[in-house]
């Protein structure tokens, strides 16, 4: 037994119950390593630093005075020195402990479980201290334990040898680690100088941290907590209570004051755990934690814990500048941990109960009672702070945006607006309040539509809810007298000491023409339509303002008619054109339009009358996103080609009609009247491609672009629904010869066309250009059925096997595939390869075509039993290609193999005649 100089810890008393233990049980052996490697590589994986770092702080703690901490590399050698209380015999004790540690109250480290993170990056560690050293080590301890493989180093210490250094001047203990081969030391040394502040930061009886020469350190100025790097650089940190208390709150801050709120961080108890926070400031609290200091440990002690932090932390945001404040508020984002939700909750609620806002007049205010100002600006706080209570000095959408999760409510400048209405203030200080609003209208941090009720003092000693009909001082003095006689009331003045140009910028205009003509009062009274003695004064005055500006908007301004008293929309000049061209019906006392009164009419130019809305000719109406000409409906019948004519005469008229798509358009093809028919079944005479399915316009005397902006047909086009039915009547009709070329046009356009009908005809145009029943008709999918099906009931389109799939649905008719499809050939055939058919070949290699795989079917006689009866066809396809022996039937194969059909008359001719010279006949 060693002598108490050469192991002054008694490490043999600790070594023999645990080498009795494990001969005793092999079960202990295995639950000791395989606790001692779930440190290892669990709980205490990448804590190395933290874990003696917070050791050396427990140590400067009982020493009484800040501690250093210093760390270097020496021969292979990790060394952590620091100052402070050295290694005693209860702390060997626990270092040899996986269960437990001698820590005693307030101390976070010296010499626990964690301990355990020293075998992240050695197996032989050792520890030198001023009473003694202590070592571990893998290999002795499996000689002593009589095992192999793994073994649990941390169980079994050793007084250090005689020849071990003595410790580094200054320090009073020395952790040694001789690196394993796979450690990265330099590694290990930058991994400390990234974690050196927050070591300082979190551990307070640290104030020095030394690494191969580098230097942090650790003080107080003014009030903050400042971090100095090796480099000479600052970081100053503000805080909040201590740990003595169980809690610190801490964040960064500029010289200024300003704060640098965290976006995110951890749990700090007081050193790093895997607890993620989401709050703007650190968190450094002594909060039960698992032995692996990882986690929160469940139990009753945490949530008093977290009480405290939260109690705590309005104290930090006071101790900011006013203007600072709302950057500590914990923004609303998803909480990143349980107990993240749980403090943020904790600490949202403590923000809405406590006094921390600075308020725009008095006490500091609560969340739960304060309001912000959503646009930025201080002055018109300070102004507002009588009128608004609990209005804060802060304000802006930052400052709104940050606060709202504590309760604090937002109030706009349209609230602002519309609580300080009513309330009595001189017009000056009205104006002082426009003074404010201007600047930020103009930056569009509010909008004219937020300041619409703005109060505006009259001259009268009214406040009028809102600018917008408001008149400003100027020379309308005699226009104002003139629309007095007109008998508007409403027409109100702005009391010249609150006159301010934010007015005009929200709707209060000058007493000029144009802005009295936009006054709410005048076009009230223009749209209520007085009637009697009163039409002709409004009227009037109304006229003499829009001859000096014009507006486009008169519509309603009630004038004399042949008939009493119409709005001006609804009456025509006595000259205008249009009085030919509408129907009788169209226009008298019940009619939907009436004539003006002639005597009325002289005193006013025509374009002052048309301006405000009276008639000449055709006028375009906005129709949802597309203006339309207005009364083409009480056209007569008999007078259309002079309203195209008049149509087209005005440019604005004509650009509608003229325009692609143009509703207006479409709407003339159906409903206007050519020579008795609507212009869309009319083509036009050099439209020659149409003929038989539509006749000739006759001479109307209208220009070809006017029949055709009219809607008289070039081409075959199919606009709607209507359209389809229309076309496939028009097919249907026997009496028409129509083209199989121009019947095949048609088939394809109806194909083609986005529109659908239930409509479905009886009779069809067949490929001969006939007609037939559609109960006897199918529609041509494939080529080959035309060897056994009549053309008198097949209808094609233009070639595509999904434009007939359509076709037969929209015509309600079977494929000619499915007709065919019991067809079979009944002819004896020989099954030849293409390559080896020489005219084939040699016509591939005169077009310059590949030969396709397989081959075809050579009869001598193609024939397929069709019914009762044995048809000729020249060719046939029924999963394998059949050919008579003929060029037609041979080419039409080969065409259909090579995907070429189109090329089917070009092969027959190469091979009724394979030579060079056919490429030039």
């Amino acid at each position: 037994m060693q002598t108490a100089e050469g192991d002054p810890f008694g490490t043999e008393s600790i070594r023999t119950p645990v080498l009795t233990a494990w001969r005793d049980s092999p079960t202990r052996f295995t639950e000791d390593t395989n606790t001692e490697r779930d440190l290892r590589v669990g709980g205490y994986r990448d804590r190395l630093f933290v874990e003696l770092a917070q050791n050396a702080a427990d140590a400067a703690k009982l020493g009484g005075r800040p501690g250093t901490l210093r760390v270097s590399l020496v021969d292979g050698e990790l060394r952590v020195a620091n100052t402070g209380a050295p290694l005693d015999a209860p702390g060997v004790a626990s270092l040899a402990s996986l269960r437990a540690s001698s820590k005693g109250a307030g101390l976070v480290g010296q010499f626990g479980v964690g301990f355990a993170a020293v075998l992240t990056v050695t197996d032989e560690p050792r520890v030198v201290s001023r009473p003694g050293g202590i070592r571990f080590s893998a290999a002795q301890t499996r000689a002593e334990a009589g095992r192999e493989g793994e073994v649990p180093v941390l169980r079994l210490p050793w007084p250090t040898e005689p020849d071990e250094p003595p410790l580094p001047s200054g320090f009073d203990t020395e952790v040694r680690l001789p690196l394993r081969s796979d450690v990265d030391g330099p590694a290990l040394l930058a991994e400390l100088d990234s974690a050196a502040e927050d070591l300082l930061l979190a551990l307070p009886w640290l104030n020095r941290v030394e690494l191969d020469g580098r230097v942090w350190l650790r003080s107080e100025v003014a009030g903050a907590l400042v971090i100095t790097a090796p480099d000479g650089k600052t970081r100053r940190w503000l805080t909040h209570g201590s740990l003595d208390i169980d809690c610190v709150w801490a964040v960064q801050v500029l010289a200024s004051g300003e704060p640098i709120p965290l976006e995110s961080s951890v749990l700090h108890a007081p050193t790093p755990t895997d607890e993620r926070l989401s709050l703007p400031a650190r968190l450094i609290a002594a909060i039960p934690i698992e032995p692996s200091r990882r986690r929160v440990l469940p139990g009753p002690g945490v949530r008093p814990a977290l009480v405290a932090a939260a109690a705590a932390y309005p104290g930090l945001v006071r101790k900011m500048h006013a203007e600072y404040r709302p950057a500590l508020v914990p923004a609303a984002t998803f909480p990143l941990s349980e107990v993240d939700t749980t403090l943020r909750e904790m600490i949202t609620a403590r923000l809405r109960e406590d006094a921390w806002l600075p308020a725009a007049e008095g006490d500091d205010l609560t969340g739960g009672r304060a309001r912000v100002l959503s646009a930025e600006s201080p002055k018109l706080v300070k102004l507002l702070a009588e009128a608004v209570p609990g209005l804060i000095a802060l304000s802006g959408p930052k400052v709104q945006r940050a606060l709202a999760p504590v309760g604090v409510e937002p109030i706009s400048l349209a609230q602002v607006i519309e609580q300080i209405t009513g309330i009595a203030r001189e017009p000056s200080w009205w104006r002082e309040l426009y003074d404010q609003l201007l600047p930020l209208l103009e930056a569009h941090t509010v909008s004219a539509d937020e300041l619409g009720g703005l109060p505006v003092p009259l001259v009268d000693g009214r406040t009028l809810p809102g600018p917008r009909g408001s008149l400003l001082f100027g020379a309308a003095d005699d226009l104002l007298e003139l629309l007095a006689e007109a008998g508007i009331g409403g027409l109100r003045l702005v009391h010249p000491d609150a006159a301010h140009p934010l007015l005009e910028r929200l709707g209060a205009k000058q007493a000029e023409a144009r802005d009295l003509l936009e006054s709410p009062a005048l076009r009230d009274a223009v749209e209520r339509g007085a009637e009697g003695s009163d039409v002709v004064p409004l009227a009037g005055a109304v006229l003499r303002l829009a001859y000096e500006a014009p507006v486009d908007w008169l519509g309603s301004l009630v004038l004399p008619a042949e008939h009493g008293w119409r709005r001006a929309e609804e009456l025509v000049l006595p000259s205008s054109p249009l009085l030919k061209i509408f129907d009788a019906d169209g226009i008298g006392e019940d009619a939907p339009l009436d004539v003006l009164d002639a005597d009325f009419a002289e005193d006013w130019p025509a374009d002052v009358l048309t301006g405000a809305g009276v008639l000449d000719t055709f006028v375009l109406q906005d129709d949802e996103d597309e203006p339309e000409v207005r009364d083409l409906d009480l056209v007569a019948d008999d007078r259309w080609p002079d309203a195209l004519r008049l149509l087209a005469a005005r440019p604005n008229t004509w650009r509608v009609l003229a325009r692609p798509d143009s509703r207006t358009a479409r709407w003339l093809a159906v409903h206007a009247e050519l020579a008795g028919r609507a212009p869309a079944e009319w083509r036009m005479p050099s439209a020659t491609t149409l003929a038989g399915l539509y006749d000739p316009v006759p001479d109307v005397d209208l220009p070809d672009e006017v029949l055709i902006a009219a809607g008289v047909r070039t081409t075959l086009g199919i606009t709607d629904a209507d359209d389809v039915a229309e076309l496939m009547d028009r097919l249907a009709d026997a009496s028409r010869e129509v083209s199989p070329g121009l019947a095949a046009r048609a088939h394809t356009v109806l194909a083609d066309a986005e529109f659908a009908d239930d409509y479905v005809p009886s009779r069809v145009r067949a490929l001969d250009g006939s007609v037939c029943d559609a109960e006897d008709a199918v529609v041509l999918d494939t080529p080959w059925p035309l060897g056994v099906l009549p053309a008198s009931r097949v209808v094609a389109a233009l070639p595509g096997a999904e434009r007939a799939a359509r076709l037969a649905d929209l015509l309600d008719l079977p494929l000619a595939a499915e007709k065919v499809a019991e067809v079979r050939v009944d002819s004896e055939g020989e099954l030849i390869p293409w390559r080896e058919l020489a005219a084939v070949v040699v016509v591939a290699d005169l077009l310059g075509l590949e030969l396709p795989e397989g081959g075809v079917h050579m009869h001598e006689e193609l024939t397929v039993a069709h019914g009762d009866a044995s048809v000729a066809v020249p060719w046939w396809y029924d999963g394998g290609l059949h050919a008579a022996d003929t060029s037609e039937g041979l080419a039409r194969a080969l065409a259909w193999a090579m995907d070429r059909w189109d090329d089917r008359h070009t092969i027959t001719a190469f091979l009724d005649e394979p030579t060079a010279e056919s490429l030039h006949a």
